[in-house]
């Protein structure tokens, strides 16, 4: 029986939806059973109005991507998370998510599950891998399995050498991943699925 892959994220102007597509892929070309799914804007019309690349793209999502609900945390056997980083920390809008997962963690259902990160900012510096360590210290209190990329294949190397996640620097305005990034990305997807496979097995 494949793995259970949940892939779930926030994307404001599209950047880390295409990473998390990626990782999905990854995941799948290893056999699992991926689950993509976007967690639910948070911010006003009048936020996103200011901002067109915004506004597009929960346009081109709000019916494209089913929204994440506690049954996928449960559904699977591992997890990826994606975000944006704000001021070196997730988005709102994936904390919120994550901030209404309490009964499963204090049910144990959160636990003993492989889980990994990737990130996306204007840039390079701009708190990529403060974001994931942040997001890190949520699943030590699960008791999840953290994954890293470490260096571990080229393609980490490739797209920037960031052994804690995915990470890709938008810049501003913002301009979608590079194949470099997306390779790291379906490789990060692809280690995870090994690790959700032994550890579901």
């Amino acid at each position: 029986m494949p793995a259970h892959v949940l892939v779930v994220y926030y994307s404001a102007t599209g950047s880390v939806h295409r990473l998390a597509r990626a990782v999905a892929e990854g995941a799948e070309s290893f056999g699992a059973e991926v689950r993509l799914r976007r967690v639910a804007e948070l911010a006003p019309d009048e936020a996103m109005a200011a901002n067109p690349d915004w506004a597009a793209h929960h346009r081109e999502t709000e019916s494209a991507v089913e929204v994440a609900e506690l049954a996928d945390l449960e559904w699977a056997d591992g997890y990826a998370f994606g975000t944006p980083t704000r001021y070196g920390a997730p988005a709102a809008q994936l904390k919120q998510f994550i901030d209404t997962a309490g009964r499963l963690w204090q049910e144990g259902k959160l636990a003993d599950k492989p889980v990994t990160a990737f990130v996306s900012s204007a840039e390079r510096h701009g708190g990529q891998e403060s974001t994931i360590l942040s997001l890190n210290n949520v699943f030590y209190h699960w008791g999840a399995v953290i994954v890293p990329l470490g260096y571990t294949d080229d393609a980490v190397y490739a797209s920037g050498g960031n052994p804690y996640g995915t990470s890709w620097p938008a810049g501003f305005p913002s301009t979608p991943p590079d194949e470099t990034a997306l390779a790291c990305a379906r490789f990060q997807g692809a280690r995870l699925a090994r690790f959700a496979t032994l550890l579901a097995g």
